[in-house]
């Protein structure tokens, strides 16, 4: 497994920005095994959650594992606490950051698929979020979306109720906006999913991506995450959904990373030696 470290500018930021990438490339055969055409990687774009870089998933998961007896190459950027949209101001463009260049990035920079089907994208939290957000803005790119405990902190506004704030971090509103124009924004995933489903049931030929999504009971995200869920599922999404007990933890999240391994249609456990058979 091949842990590489990246700085790269970004036509969507406007600056040079850090990415860590998993990359099985450098397995060594066994006595006997013969040495394949290399085949073109599947690729899971992993989001971070809030406060958190790019190095979190590997400092606090077995992702590079899983991802290392499966032959997928996993790309984590940096995305600051920006819930991975598109900014009003500055040179803030993150959802199209993730939805479009950092894919055909990676793709220049290694033998990565260039098929939809290959190229998935998940997250925690904030992360999660913005995992299931740009897979709806960004359906041609993401097959499969994931998100572990996601921060759906986007409530519709009731006539008459003045929402004073989105969140409790101080960062929402930089991010959003007020609660009235992130609601009825692309910024809202449940309104890009509306509108996949109208396209769809209009004739329309569109592509919905699959998703997974999992929350621990104890998450004070739990009831955002099954609104999310219900909605999705009344819309004639592909869902599936991991319940357990837990709450906002990197244990629950390790756990999860293990399972969509399973979840995604990922190559099967590969021969050779790699950091996770090594005796």
């Amino acid at each position: 497994m091949a842990l590489i470290q990246i700085e790269l500018l970004s036509r969507s930021l406007m600056r040079t920005v850090p990415v860590q990438v998993i990359l099985p490339v450098d397995k060594l055969l066994r006595p006997g095994e013969a040495e394949a055409a290399p085949k073109p990687f599947k690729m899971l774009i992993l989001l971070h959650g809030v406060f958190g870089s790019c190095g979190d998933w590997v400092r606090c998961t077995r992702v590079q594992r899983w991802a290392d007896a499966r032959d997928l190459c996993v790309v984590m950027p940096s995305g600051e606490n920006s819930f991975y949209v598109d900014h009003a101001t500055g040179a803030s463009r993150y959802g199209q950051y993730i939805g479009e260049e950092l894919p055909e990035l990676m793709r220049r920079m290694f033998h990565i698929s260039h098929r939809r089907e290959d190229c998935f994208i998940a997250g925690l939290s904030m992360g999660g979020f913005g995992a299931m957000r740009n897979a709806l803005r960004y359906p041609e790119t993401f097959s499969a979306a994931a998100s572990f405990s996601g921060a759906f902190i986007l409530k519709e506004p009731v006539p008459g109720l003045k929402v004073e704030k989105l969140g409790d971090l101080g960062l929402e509103e930089a991010c959003f906006g007020t609660p009235e124009e992130a609601w009825n924004s692309d910024k809202n995933p449940l309104r890009l999913a509306e509108g996949l489903a109208a396209r769809r049931k209009a004739g329309e030929k569109v592509s919905l991506p699959r998703i997974y999504m999992s929350c621990g009971t104890e998450d004070g995200l739990f009831a955002a995450n099954t609104a999310t869920r219900d909605a999705l599922v009344s819309l004639g999404f592909d869902v599936t959904w991991e319940e357990g007990p837990g709450g906002h933890e990197w244990n629950l999240w390790d756990r999860n990373i293990e399972r969509i391994m399973d979840w995604l249609p990922l190559n099967d456990e590969t021969e050779g030696i790699h950091s996770g058979n090594v005796r």
